[in-house]
């Protein structure tokens, strides 16, 4: 079992050292499931990218905002939603660290 608030904290000192502002670590991998813990600098971002097939982001830490274009989302800690299915940036507002769930394959889809 693994605890996420550990997680996020190292996650967030590796951030910190990163000339990126960003860290990540995948903690769970079973068949098309991923847990992922990501960590931003305030400031940093991840750029415009293709959403996978199911997925949601929960906030550990922080405070962070989804762009798309059809706008921009904040969230903050304790708040989760679900993926936009289309492209999508995601920018820390302060140092934030999120945990993302995604699907990387549904049948059908």
């Amino acid at each position: 079992m693994d605890d996420l608030t550990a997680l996020a904290r190292q996650q967030l000192d590796d951030a910190k050292a990163d000339p990126h502002g960003r860290s990540a670590r995948l903690f769970l991998h079973d068949g098309p499931l991923r847990q992922t813990v990501i960590a931003l600098v305030g400031g940093a971002s991840l750029d415009e990218h293709v959403s996978p097939p199911a997925g949601s982001m929960q906030i550990l830490h922080g405070h962070v905002q989804i762009t798309t274009d059809r706008g921009k989302q904040d969230m903050i800690a304790g708040q989760v939603a679900q993926i936009p299915r289309e492209k999508h940036g995601v920018t820390a507002v302060e140092n934030s660290a999120v945990l993302l769930t995604s699907v990387t394959h549904v049948d059908g889809m």
